[in-house]
């Protein structure tokens, strides 16, 4: 297993920009798929983006896409979520998963290392 802390989380006005990062400790090849989720109260856990182990394959939920970029600096273990065009509906607590496997997927069932979350709050 990996463990995984995020980090820049906030209050920003709509229409704004946040990049929330997470860095990874661990267990080598646990990271070669890593991805990001969101879960806002009384819903479920719902998939934002992912990306492979050399960024060179990333995949966006419709709801983000054109909007965040999801990428990685393997030097320093990192992944990033670049927010921008930020709405209201895009509040929640946002989490950083990773998983050894080779495809890059948005089945939360399939990451086995999950972060602790980090909130983000989008004001209208």
């Amino acid at each position: 297993q990996v463990q995984l802390v995020e980090s820049g989380g906030g209050l920003v006005q709509a229409g704004g920009s946040l990049r929330l990062s997470c860095a990874a400790s661990g267990r080598a090849g646990s990271t070669n798929v890593m991805g990001w989720f969101r879960q806002s109260p009384g819903k479920e856990r719902d998939f934002v983006a992912a990306i492979n182990w050399n960024g060179g394959i990333t995949y966006y939920a419709e709801t983000v896409k054109g909007r965040f970029t999801i990428s990685r600096d393997n030097a320093k273990n990192t992944v990033y979520l670049q927010m921008n065009s930020l709405k209201p509906e895009d509040t929640a607590v946002y989490y950083c998963a990773a998983d050894g496997r080779s495809q890059v997927v948005s089945d939360s069932r399939s990451f086995g290392s999950w972060g602790q979350g980090t909130q983000v709050t989008v004001s209208s």
